[in-house]
């Protein structure tokens, strides 16, 4: 058989490539060509790393998917009719546990702020939802440990709770007025349902369609997940053969009196994904990062990364982006020093 008569790709396909996945492996077939003896322990050491995490990925996926076939999602997003303190304070306690990323946030507060409900709830949640969820939690005490996962979901339960006060009092003061960008919102048929009481079903095995949804659910979890983990072990191969120790310990170690406010200040340009910072941060701790500066790094980033910043811009005001912004990095080294202070 010729090469001219194998069968070739389509484009098609080449244009619905991940491009994580497509990442992944260009950053492979690079060390193959350049560092073929790299390539090799790469290869070893993202293997070892997937196969110890997959049991922890295992129960993350199934819960996630339990959870949306429950209608859990659905529950956190029908917070109403209750005294402000109350709708931020639920609010904050749902963002902390629900299982939205800081993207995936951003039509949830986009249909609630466009429903009618006050701008100190949303704020609440959207604050809080990006620093963790049950995937992130499990994930995040395997590979750092569960005391740092505590902190972190205490961490966005008061930074939701400061956020949605603050937000709450500026509007009572007149300080803030109207949220969403001209054009964003006009509910459609979806919005509504965002007031509707949602029908939850925690034994999602008796309903053929709720079992079909958790298992679809958690594929499509365990795929987003899986890829971010492979780049992301694959990033810390190479941090682990090249990257001194004693360079992270200098500039983000305990001796730094700067270190939190610059991992504040890298934690945005530089933060991925919250699931691939897992896994990094877990490595630059071990190299000697300091606790703080791992701290305020997740939640800085987690909250303000790049991809979340700009759809929270296309969707809302700049009074309330700003809002927003301000309150996560002040959130974030409050989050770093306190964690300093009691690890």
């Amino acid at each position: 058989m010729s090469l001219l008569s194998l069968p070739m790709p389509r484009l098609g396909h080449l244009r619905r490539a991940d491009p994580v996945l497509a990442l992944v492996a260009v950053f492979f077939l690079t060390l193959a060509v350049f560092w073929p003896d790299q390539a090799l322990d790469s290869l070893g050491f993202v293997a070892d790393s997937f196969l110890w995490l997959l049991p922890f990925l295992a129960v993350s996926v199934l819960l996630a998917g339990w959870l949306r076939a429950a209608g859990a999602d659905r529950a956190i997003a029908a917070i109403t009719d209750r005294s402000p303190a109350v709708m931020i304070l639920l609010a904050a306690a749902a963002g902390a546990f629900s299982p939205f990323c800081s993207c995936g946030v951003v039509p949830i507060i986009a249909a609630l702020l466009a429903a009618g409900m006050p701008l100190g709830p949303v704020m609440a949640f959207w604050l809080a939802s990006p620093v963790m969820d049950p995937e992130m939690f499990i994930l995040t005490a395997a590979a750092i440990g569960p005391g740092f996962a505590v902190a972190k979901t205490a961490a966005a339960f008061a930074i939701g709770l400061a956020g949605g006060g603050l937000a709450h009092g500026l509007v009572r003061a007149s300080r803030l007025t109207g949220s969403l960008r001209p054009g964003i919102g006009g509910c459609g048929s979806g919005c509504g349902a965002t007031a509707e009481e949602p029908k939850l079903r925690w034994a999602v095995w008796r309903e053929p369609a709720r079992l079909r949804v958790l298992f679809r659910e958690a594929w499509q979890a365990a795929f987003f997940l899986g890829k971010w983990l492979l780049l992301a072990f694959a990033l810390e191969s190479l941090m682990a053969a090249y990257l001194p120790p004693g360079l992270v310990a200098s500039v983000l170690g305990d001796d730094n009196g700067f270190a939190i406010p610059l991992a504040a200040a890298i934690g945005v340009p530089a933060y991925l994904n919250g699931y691939a910072a897992i896994p990094v941060v877990a490595e630059l701790m071990r190299l000697g990062m300091a606790p703080g500066a791992a701290m305020t790094f997740m939640v800085a980033g987690g909250i303000t990364s790049i991809p979340a910043a700009a759809a929270v811009l296309a969707v809302v005001r700049l009074p309330v982006f700003a809002l927003y912004v301000a309150m996560a990095l002040a959130g974030a080294l409050a989050a770093g020093y306190a964690y300093q202070f009691v690890a």
